[in-house]
């Protein structure tokens, strides 16, 4: 709990700083950790290098693994969950400093961005103007401004029927039950289901209940469960089948996602 405490007290002093782009990292000796729900004046990028990390907010969650990061715009309430290997890096963007998107997203962050990253992160955070680290952390927005954005999102919807399901997926991601039996559940018509998680999440049920199964996928693997193991906890059959789902949905395999996105020994070091 003194870890947890201490890193929430870092995030905050480094939010009062007002350069454009400052960096924090926080080391192995505080895995497992949660951060309750809080602000930041600043933007806040964090950065998953080793494991993967949960962000939540008020209408979704996103799930972070290694080599990706998720951006919150300044203002926006949200807690972080990092996986109990995990490794993460934080950057604190000062507001009107970078040309970054008004909504959370999850951003696909190039060698050069992690490495600048952990460069700044060890260095003085107030820095002057027109200093090397300054010139850097002005580099480092340039290119998340370039950064491509990633789909691992689960938007989370506001009605209490929907939450119950939500709830339900949440505590036991293998429940496979149909709509017409969540339905059921929340005392609503095949037809009304349908047409209320559409209408607040933009998704299908099945397009819904899938992409709630690959951020629990991700979580799983980047804290190192097997993907056997994986799909057993997902409720698949077989191992093919879910290989065959994340594919379809990621557009590669499971066991090639986690080797495309593992961070070098060299590079998760803070």
């Amino acid at each position: 709990m003194h870890e947890t405490n201490h890193a929430t007290i870092e995030q905050f002093e480094l939010d009062r700083l007002d350069q454009p782009a400052v960096a924090l990292m926080l080391g192995a000796q505080r895995n497992d950790t949660e951060f309750p729900v809080h602000t930041h004046r600043k933007g806040q990028l964090v950065v998953a290098y080793h494991g993967g990390i949960v962000c939540t907010v008020e209408d979704g969650v996103w799930m972070v693994p290694s080599g990706f990061g998720v951006w919150i715009p300044g203002g926006v309430a949200h807690s972080n969950r990092v996986t109990a290997n995990g490794k993460v890096g934080f950057v604190f963007v000062e507001p009107g400093a970078a040309a970054l998107p008004q909504q959370c997203c999850t951003l696909v962050l190039s060698p050069l961005i992690l490495e600048l990253i952990l460069h700044l992160s060890a260095q003085a955070q107030d820095y002057p103007p027109a200093c090397a680290n300054a010139r850097l952390a002005s580099v480092l927005l340039e290119q998340l401004e370039l950064a491509p954005t990633e789909q691992l999102y689960l938007p989370l919807p506001a009605t209490a029927q929907l939450r119950v399901i939500a709830r339900g997926l949440a505590q036991d991601p293998s429940n496979r039950c149909t709509m017409a039996q969540w339905a059921r559940q929340v005392a609503m018509s095949e037809r009304s289901l349908a047409r209320l998680v559409k209408r607040e999440t933009g998704l299908t049920f099945g397009q819904w209940r899938k992409q709630w199964q690959i951020i629990v996928a991700l979580q799983n693997l980047a804290e190192g469960e097997s993907v056997q193991h994986t799909a057993e906890a997902l409720g698949y059959e077989s191992v093919s089948s879910f290989i065959s789902m994340f594919r379809k949905t990621l557009g590669t395999s499971p066991a090639r996602y986690i080797r495309a996105t593992a961070m070098p020994a060299s590079r998760a070091q803070p």
